[in-house]
């Protein structure tokens, strides 16, 4: 009777973990917004204007003064972690397909697309 009641509780002890690690995974979601730099993180290129458009400006501050691709999405502005990926869609409203750490407001990206 005593190893069936230790096995019991084992057992509900690594159920509860493995509950547990489910539910702090982070989900894959699908976001919304501009891709721009971390310099105008509000796709706002008027104050910096370092090229005659919102791509080139975002560009000149990636390669000049290492800023790097986030995703705005009209509230909060995101840092992605395919910056190889968001360069082909600077200046762009595009759909990321990620999950998001909201400790470090980084979308670990899965994919981009253009958004219609």
């Amino acid at each position: 009777m005593k190893k069936n009641h230790r096995a019991l509780i084992i057992n509900l002890g690594l159920a509860f973990l493995a509950v547990a690690a489910l539910a702090s995974a982070q989900s894959k979601q699908t976001f919304t917004g501009i891709i721009t730099d971390d310099m105008c993180p509000r796709a706002d290129h008027s104050q910096m204007r370092m090229g005659p458009t919102d791509a080139e400006c975002s560009a000149a501050c990636i390669s000049e003064h290492g800023a790097v691709y986030v995703l705005f999405d009209g509230d909060n502005a995101y840092t992605l972690s395919d910056q190889g990926a968001a360069k082909k869609f600077s200046a762009k409203k595009v759909k990321v397909t990620g999950t998001l750490d909201s400790k470090t407001r980084t979308i670990q990206v899965e994919s981009i697309a253009a958004a219609k």
